[in-house]
């Protein structure tokens, strides 16, 4: 039963909530224990105690008070509350609903309980839930208009466009007066609900609904935006020109005024009979500026022929005599076109000829050559570019140009592009380390420095290189600083670096810190729901929720995801990837048993020894820490983030369960990115360990359906039959489903004769070839010796990456020494400048194409 408090202890708990909002949580906790001093099984200072511990970081020590708080009064909507707020901040929302409910069975009128409540049935995208919860909270209090607005929200989220703006309009019309024009949130709330009515399709109304709100509107350009889109959808096309003539008057660079301005002049670029009156068109805003840039790029995308040729080499001489870096970036979209291409290279390549012309710019300080200069670099540009790449090329220019500008960031840059291009990634880290020892107040190119580094898989120096702009008295020093600064970049590229270099461990670690911002990411859509609908910033809040509905198919998430997911198939199939790792160059296979295992043995203290170092270091950087916080007299009550209790990744590299690890990578995968072969390719290799075929299955199914001569999918087939062969599966329903999709599902007899037709039938392509090589490794593991020798006759057809790729097959197939470094020996002398090869057996570094 709950107890009854006295009046000083009511005043003492009231206190207690006070210090508890004001985060002197110290104080909270003293207070809560004078009153449980009195009443030792009040449930509700005993929630309120665990809230406070809560706080301070120790979850384990909360939730078990919080239980203890429900025990001890089970009928109070405050255990109940905060129950719920525990579950949530270990983002457990389904059990923080269920206690929210609860506690509003309880208090039915708790405004604050009601608006957690819809909180998380938003972030939870609980549709209907979040529609009654908001009509509670509006029948509650009818008077404020966030609740109109949030419930309007609810029905737009849910796809019941009528019954958000039916919401909207009631409202308005309850308002006896017209609200000032100063009112943010009524020109918001205008703008929110002429944006439904064009989503339901009502192109009409919307515009009359416009009309009505543009003169007092505050956002002057989004009424602009609309009322231009609408009247170009109604096909009032006089209207619509002038209202995006009026929109290029005022931004005259973004290209989709021009795009809405064409079409509302009725003009298509398909047509020839328009192209006259398109190039008067943008000649017209040409001549209004000469600093104007769009209305003289864009013509190029349609022009043809002579007429591209004469505006190309007008465009092309005004940017290079001006000197502007980004000209090639400017063009390169043209590259697609053949034709264009092989005009702009002869008319760059004519400038090379133009003598340098002495003039007015010269008494100014410009240089005359600089036409020559910026054609240089062009030249370079365009060589290095992965359509027209010829690197030797690419060099001669760029090193031509650092002749005339030996100082210049720019081109040195450039220099080092072409040289990790060509391999040398090692020439190309000391070059780019140079151009950021020349500037280094410049953030850019000490991040270019940064990246070259870890292409050289130079982790610990590219970490000191980006020390330069971090706050390195943060926990874990300048790598702890990047991991808040969520640099998702770096975390990529150092793990692939470690990933090459074979520390695994350290490389799960960054993909797992990519993964958890993505997690951050949409989790931080909790603090908008309410903030949103406060502020009355109703539109953007919508553009938040589609936003974060698709937030992991960013392509930073689907390599990380790879990524780990290719370690958790290394680390399933080769569980021995976890423990310590005997050094490379000894030849493992020759050992006997006692040899091996000193050789282990002896791997293991070395791994050791490094795991000292690590930590003494930590703990040297956790000291000078704290005493920056103590010279800084931190509040005691803000909260202290902890140090990384698995710095090196030894607990994600020893589960016990990787495929189940995995897991999480693949579902999101398949679900934001499914049409990404690479994504059902690891879908496909999660499932198939885990013998659950029809998922398998289907991740082949969608694979084939992406590209059936993809060389990734031939390998996983063959392995598909061979799993299916190995079931004991006898559900006649999964029979009756495979069955189905026979026609890409290998004969379970002659698999051999099949993948050695395969591997003549793409005998020219090193892709193809691994993938046959690989299979025939899967289904015989004593063809070694001839995989060994096939994969180096591939080079006779391999790029600079397919070589890569080969090595790392080798490095995969664990062949000895001497194999490895005849296979570089062999790639060396194609690509002598690849240092990227040379490292032997640690060597994977990939080239950026």
């Amino acid at each position: 039963m709950p107890q009854t408090l006295s009046s000083k202890d009511q005043a003492n708990f009231r206190s207690l909530v006070r210090l508890y909002e004001a985060k002197q949580y110290k104080k909270a906790i003293k207070t809560a224990d004078q009153i449980l001093k009195k009443n030792a099984n009040h449930g509700e200072t005993e929630a309120m105690k665990a809230l406070t511990i809560n706080s301070q970081g120790n979850q384990e020590e909360a939730f078990a008070l919080g239980k203890v708080a429900l025990q001890h009064d089970m009928k109070s909507h405050i255990t109940w509350h905060v129950y719920g707020i525990l579950w949530r901040s270990v983002k457990n929302y389904d059990e923080a609903i269920r206690a929210y409910k609860m506690a509003l069975r309880i208090e039915p009128e708790s405004a604050q309980i009601l608006r957690d409540l819809a909180l998380l049935q938003v972030q939870m995208r609980d549709y209907q839930g979040h529609i009654q919860s908001r009509k509670l909270m509006l029948q509650a209090k009818p008077t404020l208009r966030q609740n109109w607005t949030g419930l309007a929200v609810a029905h737009h989220i849910a796809g019941e466009l009528k019954a958000a703006e039916s919401m909207l309009e009631t409202y308005e019309g309850t308002l006896k007066q017209q609200p000032s024009r100063a009112d943010s949130e009524h020109s918001e709330a205008a703008l929110y609900r002429n944006m439904i009515i064009e989503e339901e399709g009502d192109n009409e109304r919307a515009l009359e609904h416009l009309n009505s709100i543009k003169k007092t509107n505050l956002d002057r350009t989004a009424v602009l935006e609309v009322e231009a889109r609408l009247l170009l959808k109604l096909g009032r096309l006089e209207e619509a020109e002038k209202a995006y003539r009026g929109l290029v008057d005022r931004n005259n660079e973004y290209r989709a005024y021009f795009e809405g301005l064409e079409k509302s002049m009725g003009l298509d670029r398909a047509k020839e009979s328009d192209i006259p009156k398109l190039v008067e068109l943008y000649e017209s805003y040409a001549s209004k500026s000469e600093r104007l840039d769009a209305a003289r790029r864009i013509p190029l995308d349609f022009l043809e022929g002579e007429r591209f040729e004469k505006a190309a080499d007008a465009y092309l001489q005004r940017m290079l005599r001006k000197g502007v870096p980004s000209t090639f970036t400017n063009i390169k979209g043209l590259y697609a076109d053949e034709s264009k291409r092989k005009i702009i290279i002869k008319l760059v390549e004519g400038y090379l000829s133009i003598a340098p012309e002495k003039s007015e710019s010269e008494s100014n300080g410009d240089k005359p050559d600089r036409l020559r200069e910026s054609t240089l670099f062009y030249l370079n540009q365009h060589y290095n570019y992965h359509i027209t790449r010829d690197l030797d090329k690419a060099l001669k220019y760029v090193e031509e140009v650092i002749k005339l500008a030996p100082k210049n960031i720019v081109y040195i840059q450039a220099k080092a592009r072409v040289l990790k291009h060509l391999g040398n990634v090692t020439k190309a880290a000391e070059i780019m380390e140079f151009a950021r020892a020349s500037d280094e107040k410049d953030r850019y190119i000490n991040t270019k420095a940064a990246k070259y580094q870890l292409r050289n898989n130079d982790n610990d120096r590219a970490v000191k290189t980006m020390s330069k702009f971090t706050r390195n008295e943060a926990v874990g020093g300048a790598l702890g600083d990047l991991h808040d600064m969520q640099c998702m970049w770096f975390l990529t590229e150092d793990g692939e670096a470690y990933v090459r270099r074979g520390k695994l461990g350290l490389a799960l670690k960054r993909f797992k810190s990519i993964y958890d911002i993505f997690e951050t990411w949409y989790e931080d859509q909790f603090d908008f729901h309410f903030f949103s609908i406060r502020k009355g910033a109703v539109r953007a809040y919508m553009d938040l929720l589609r936003w974060e509905d698709h937030i992991r198919d960013h392509p930073f998430f689907s390599r990380a995801a790879i990524n780990a997911i290719n370690i958790y198939c290394q680390l399933y199939d080769d569980p021995s990837l976890a423990g310590p790792q005997v050094n490379g160059s000894i030849d493992f296979d020759k050992l006997d048993a006692n040899e091996k295992k000193k050789a282990l043995k002896k791997a293991k203290k070395e791994q050791e020894k490094q795991e000292k170092v690590e930590a003494e270091r930590r703990e040297s950087e956790r000291k000078a820490m704290l005493k920056s916080q103590k010279a800084q007299k931190k509040d005691p009550d803000a909260e202290v983030k902890q140090a990384d209790a698995d710095p090196n990744g030894k607990k994600l590299l020893e589960t016990k369960t990787p495929l189940d690890d995995a897991t999480p990578y693949v579902n999101f995968l398949l679900e934001f990115a499914p049409k990404n072969i690479e994504s059902q390719f690891a879908g496909f290799d999660v499932f198939v360990r885990k013998a659950k075929i029809l998922l398998a299955l289907k991740c082949i199914q969608a694979a084939h359906q992406i590209n059936p001569d993809h060389p990734g999918l031939h390998e996983r087939l063959t392995r598909f039959r061979k799993t299916l062969d190995a079931s004991e599966s006898s559900n006649p329903k999964v029979a009756q489903v495979i069955k189905s999709c026979i026609s890409i599902i290998p004969a379970s007899s002659g698999l051999s004769e099949a993948n050695e037709s395969y591997l003549t039938k793409h005998k020219s392509s090193p892709q193809h070839i691994y993938s046959a090589l690989r299979t025939r490794a899967f289904l015989d593991p004593s063809s070694k010796a001839q995989n060994e020798k096939e994969l180096l006759t591939s080079l006779d057809h391999a790029s600079l990456e397919d070589a890569i790729d080969g090595l790392a097959l080798l490095k995969r197939w664990g062949s000895k020494e001497d194999v490895k470094s005849k296979y570089v020996d062999a790639a060396m002398k194609k690509w002598s400048e690849a240092t990227v090869l040379s490292g032997g057996a640690n060597a994977s570094a990939g080239a950026e194409r």
